[in-house]
């Protein structure tokens, strides 16, 4: 058994299954060809487990099956993200402050704002 996504007429994923390849190419699901097999285990053109990675990306529902790249891209988070073509992820204009500190992300400036808890007295 494999994971296949069904890809609408703009390459977006619209829903996952698994399935045979025998299954997909019998049409009982709809045209073979709006089916793209993806893999469970890569995430940022890796294997989790070693194999052979599959289109960068396990595919999700909203994600974009970029032909040019062969490559699963999820939604863009932020209009000022750039995507990375060797990871198909989206990466920020700013790298995320390794600190041990909880960020999120400001898209009016551009930056990386400390979170605080609901728990502290900050």
């Amino acid at each position: 058994m494999a994971h296949f996504a069904q890809i609408n007429e703009e390459n977006i994923v619209t829903q996952v299954i698994v399935a045979e390849q025998d299954f997909i190419n019998s049409g009982a699901v709809g045209d073979p060809a709006q089916w793209i097999q993806t893999s469970y285990n890569t995430r940022a053109g890796q294997h989790i487990q070693g194999g052979t990675p599959l289109r960068k990306n396990y595919a999700g529902i909203g994600y974009t099956y970029n032909r040019d790249h062969d490559a699963f891209v999820p939604p863009k988070p932020f209009p000022s993200w750039v995507l990375n073509l060797s990871t198909a992820l989206w990466e920020p204009p700013t790298p995320h402050p390794n600190d041990g500190e909880m960020y999120g992300w400001d898209e009016a400036t551009q930056s990386w704002q400390q979170l605080t808890s609901p728990n502290s007295n900050a």
